[in-house]
This record gives C-alpha cells, structure tokens and sequence, in this order.
C-alpha cells in the first residue's frame, strides 16, 4: 500500500538537478530545516513506503527547487 504520492518525484527531483544530488546531500540539506532522518527513511519516502510530513514536504520542495504541486501531481 502506497503511504505517499510524492515519493517517485522526489527521486525524480534528485535526478534532475546538474549534477544529480544525493541521498546523502539531500538529507544534510533536511538538517538545515531541522528534518533529521535517515538514509533508509528517504529511502522509503521516494518508494512511497512512508508518509511525509507537510513540513517535510515542504522542505523537500524548497530544497529541491520545485514547486510543491508538482511534487503532489500524479501525472507526467
């Protein structure tokens, strides 16, 4: 069962940027918004076996430098 709809985007967000960033650098950028989780824990966020927060959310819009409906869209 999916906990997520933003999941794949956030991976996808990852990817996208130039160069593609990290796992690791993406959750020390979450620690500079006071998110601390783990590898494992994004890992499961971009698999969409784990809720996020609105704060998290949000964190994950800014700090990937994409607008958070996009990070909610379902569609391509």
């Amino acid at each position: 069962m999916r906990e997520n709809i933003s999941g794949h985007r956030i991976r996808m967000a990852r990817f996208m940027k130039k160069p593609p960033m990290s796992q690791q650098e993406l959750l020390a950028k979450l620690q500079s918004y006071g998110i601390d989780i783990s590898q494992s824990t994004l890992s499961k966020i971009e698999n969409e076996d784990r809720h996020i927060t609105d704060i998290e959310l949000k964190a994950f819009a800014e700090i990937l430098k994409v607008n958070i409906l996009w990070l909610l869209s379902e569609s391509d």
